[in-house]
């Protein structure tokens, strides 16, 4: 097992790219706090992996992200990976998304990332295997019609990443994943931007160079290889996985 007894924390770990993370990471031997809204699903993984524990709540919320960090530290003593991926849309053009909903995923997709790594550096700096690894997307350098809140929070994401990368080390490795259309509820929510949502799909895996959609656990695997030893010359880099698409 290539992270047998570390300790992370996964958020966005109850669908899509989050949960494949938690799973593949789980099965190489990490110790794991589960972080979602949707209690049902996290509790039913939670109940499927044997050293996770799950901790429901908004991750829009520093106080909430403070928990997830002392639970960690609580539960097994310390703290080496941060696997960052929760994420929404905000679908609409500058003029007509709300003010709300731009709030909401800034919030989401840039801000939950401040506020987890800023409780979890502390402990992170103590380890010998510290890592931080944020799930963005190509929406951080290719950009798509109604979606402007979820570009610049992209590319936040990845400006952060980087800068925290030259902040922290030698003692934390800070990478990003850009991934491109990826078959999860997100995709399909992404979708709706279009007047035909299932055609847009259709295209996007078309574009790829490899002509198929990504799947969760395409994820999963360049997640683990970011978080082990296998990558230990690697930070502040953003890896883009997307069939290829970015190049069409």
């Amino acid at each position: 097992m290539k992270l047998k007894d570390k300790v992370g924390i996964i958020t966005g770990a109850t669908s899509g790219m989050g949960e494949a993370i938690a799973k593949t990471f789980a099965k190489e031997g990490v110790q794991l706090i589960l972080s979602g809204r949707n209690v049902e699903r996290g509790q039913s993984l939670e109940k499927q992996l044997s050293n996770a524990v799950f901790v429901p709540g908004d991750i829009t919320d520093p106080t909430y992200n403070k928990q997830l960090v002392d639970t960690a530290i609580n539960i097994y003593g310390k703290l080496d990976i941060l696997s960052l991926n929760a994420g929404v849309l905000g679908l609409g053009n500058v003029e007509e998304l709300p003010i709300e909903a731009w709030h909401s995923t800034l919030n989401t997709n840039l801000s939950s990332i401040f506020y987890t790594s800023k409780h979890a550096l502390p402990h992170l700096q103590k380890s010998e295997h510290g890592n931080i690894l944020i799930n963005a997307s190509i929406a951080a350098f290719k950009s798509f019609p109604n979606h402007p809140a979820y570009c610049a929070s992209k590319a936040g994401a990845v400006a952060l990443m980087k800068q925290m990368a030259v902040e922290y080390a030698p003692k934390v490795r800070v990478n990003a994943m850009c991934p491109g259309p990826v078959d999860t509820p997100l995709l399909w929510e992404s979708a709706k931007a279009f007047e035909n949502p299932e055609k847009a799909v259709a295209n996007a895996e078309k574009a790829t160079l490899l002509k198929r959609l990504g799947t969760p656990m395409d994820i999963a695997k360049l997640a683990l290889f970011l978080v082990s030893e296998d990558s230990s010359w690697i930070t502040g880099t953003t890896i883009t996985i997307d069939g290829g698409i970015i190049n069409t």
